[in-house]
């Protein structure tokens, strides 16, 4: 059996809820731009498959994606920016396996790419071939 009193703090909880719920809801997404980043010059592959996906992604969720090119320091200035943005959904990368590989593999950097990133898409793949003349011949590496 419930005291007066804390009856009372129950019912006010419950109309307060009441009275709150018309104001907490859920954000929608988006509500606001978002920003592709693409860490290479204009013109290239990445950026190619970058403004044909920010088009495709503009019809679906109905707003603006703006393509922003940030090249420099083999793609590591855009790839930095990217993580520094607010991690809030609005600001996206897009990549390949020398911005997001290969630069943090060889070189140090202040973030760490496989715990500040986090994949969403697979957009393109692009096979990697050696190739050499017929009698050139080939030598395993030793290590």
């Amino acid at each position: 059996m419930l005291h007066r009193r804390a009856f009372l703090h129950l019912f006010a909880c419950a109309v307060a809820q009441l009275a709150f719920q018309r104001v907490v809801r859920a954000q929608s997404y988006p509500d606001r731009p978002i920003t592709l980043v693409v860490p290479f010059p204009a013109g290239g592959p990445t950026d190619v498959i970058a403004r044909i996906f920010a088009e495709r992604l503009r019809q679906a969720l109905g707003q603006a994606v703006i393509v922003e090119n940030v090249a420099g320091a083999g793609a590591t200035i855009g790839v930095a920016r990217v993580i520094r943005a607010a991690p809030d959904g609005y600001t996206l990368s897009a990549g390949n396996s020398t911005s997001h590989v290969g630069g943090p593999a060889i070189y140090p950097f202040t973030y760490d790419i496989l715990n500040d990133l986090e994949p969403v898409a697979l957009l393109s793949m692009s096979p990697t071939l050696l190739v050499a003349r017929k009698d050139f011949p080939p030598t395993r590496c030793r290590t």
